[in-house]
């Protein structure tokens, strides 16, 4: 019997699971000899859109006046902040160029990802354990994602510990996140949409608020 039938077997209200997603990067080897395969793999052409800009990829012209230490030297944007994944893999380098070798292939599209530096089209990234190195903006999207961190959390119809539960979801499941209070935030995922306390997931700061 699967975990969704002893669910229902035992008369818990369960309307849907959402499908837990790989979440973590694959690693290269400490060697290099990756790093001629992996060139342009995860960066798709590098040729950007004029439409496709977006405000994590303008560049400050003025680099001589006095910069908040909390806001990347290039979009000015909140430092560290929380982007996502844009296609299915990315190269995160050593350094910002492609003469940098690939320390990492993030490898799902959405997985979020927390930007902790800038430099040029470039972006220092890393995912929930740490793990990361610099990504083109192009591979990157301000859709804001989450990972659930814990097993089977509760999809609630409000942001109450009584309130109904909706769906669950399992640890590694990848979210969107809609709006947010002090304690919860409404995401969705495999076509559910609920309530999820911060302290089960990864991509919101504990004090952030959204609407």
């Amino acid at each position: 019997m699967n975990i969704a039938t002893s669910m229902l077997a035992a008369g818990l209200m369960l309307a849907a699971t959402i499908a837990p997603l790989p979440v973590i990067a694959q690693g290269l080897g400490g060697d290099g000899t990756a790093e001629g395969a992996g060139e342009g793999a995860g960066e798709p052409s590098i040729q950007i859109d004029p439409g496709d800009v977006t405000a994590d990829s303008l560049i400050s012209r003025n680099q001589n006046e006095q910069r908040d230490p909390n806001r990347g030297p290039v979009t000015n944007l909140p430092l560290p902040r929380y982007v996502s994944l844009k296609g299915s893999e990315g190269n995160a380098r050593r350094g910002p160029s492609l003469s940098h070798r690939i320390d990492w292939v993030f490898r799902h599209a959405g997985m979020p990802l927390r930007v902790v530096a800038e430099f040029g089209h470039w972006r220092r990234v890393e995912d929930r354990d740490g793990a990361g190195g610099w990504v083109h903006y192009s591979l990157l999207s301000g859709v804001r994602t989450a990972v659930i961190t814990a097993d089977m959390v509760d999809l609630r119809a409000r942001p109450d510990t009584n309130a109904t539960v909706v769906a669950r979801a399992e640890a590694g499941a990848i979210v969107r996140v809609h709006e947010c209070n002090p304690d919860w935030c409404r995401v969705s995922g495999g076509g559910e949409k609920g309530w999820i306390m911060k302290d089960v997931m990864w991509g919101v700061d504990r004090q952030e608020l959204r609407e």
